[in-house]
């Protein structure tokens, strides 16, 4: 696993990277309180966010709540867009054993899992 340099209150220390992003194909109907539910293609998914391959009618900013497997309900909002896909954070980090758990229940393949 990788690590990354960081920095806190004074101190830097090395953590493991925990931020890599999986390819998944995943439909999932995403729940928006001004236009309702909105169809969402995630490509890919990491702990922080994830990556849809389909155009979404959202501006900067805006939330949508999502249920994954393992995790369950999840807020996130629009970091990016462009024509035809766009970039979601979470509102918090899933724990790395909900996110193993949930990768293998996406990803059924053992050779599509990083």
């Amino acid at each position: 696993m990788q690590e990354i340099d960081t920095w806190h209150q004074g101190h830097s220390f090395r953590l493991p990277n925990c931020a890599a992003r999986h390819p998944v194909s995943f439909r999932v109907v995403a729940e928006h309180r001004r236009v309702g539910d909105v169809m969402l293609d995630i490509a890919n998914i990491s702990i922080h966010g994830f990556m849809v391959g389909n155009k979404v009618e959202l501006g900067r900013g805006e939330r949508v709540t999502i249920r994954l497997p393992v995790v369950g309900r999840i807020e996130a909002h629009l970091i990016w867009s462009t024509d035809d896909r766009s970039g979601f954070q979470f509102e918090r980090i899933i724990r790395q054993d909900d996110f193993t758990n949930m990768i293998a229940a996406l990803q059924p393949n053992p050779r599509l899992r990083r």
